[in-house]
């Protein structure tokens, strides 16, 4: 019976391993939208080159460069959230990060708890849902007070949700 408990308990601590797929795929979605995030800031990049050589400006040009530039923020930001989230179930799952604690690198990536790495995460999605809400808030055109009256009730929601993460990190 000895034996059978032994060859569980390894089998179950060495199931942890899976995890592994979950650290993999979110580092391989990160690298993935850090590229098209920078791939979409080069194209801005090379087609505001364009239109300030040729002395040809298109109506609303401004509007696209910042929509493109939020688009990219936004992707960016979603990125930094799989690049926490693989981090930090690694640490939590397998063994510290050897290189990261030598070097004394950012404390961000250093993970104790569940708890900590669902309060790290939570915060870049706060950021990346702000990203996202002034992005749409671009392009939306109010007609109304009603719609007006919505729109400052959204913006002092997020305001709140600012102001109750900074509290609640103890700053």
């Amino acid at each position: 019976m000895k034996l059978l408990e032994t060859i569980f308990e390894h089998t179950l601590w060495n199931g942890r391993l899976f995890v592994l797929l979950a650290v993999v795929f979110s580092l391989f979605a990160s690298i993935i939208l850090f590229i098209v995030a920078s791939f979409d800031i080069w194209g801005i990049v090379i087609e505001t080159f364009k239109v300030y050589t040729s002395h040809h400006h298109p109506e609303h040009f401004h509007e696209k460069l910042v929509g493109v530039i939020i688009g990219a923020v936004d992707l960016y930001l979603i990125a930094i959230v799989m690049l926490i989230f693989s981090f930090g179930v690694y640490e939590l799952f397998i063994s510290k990060i050897d290189p990261a604690h030598k070097t004394g690198a950012s404390k961000i990536l250093q993970i104790e708890s569940l708890d900590q790495l669902k309060d790290k995460l939570a915060k870049v999605i706060v950021m990346v849902l702000i990203v996202t809400f002034f992005k749409k808030a671009m392009y939306t055109s109010f007609v109304t007070p009603l719609e007006m009256l919505y729109f400052a009730i959204a913006i002092m929601a997020l305001g709140g949700a600012l102001y109750l993460l900074h509290k609640g990190s103890g700053k």
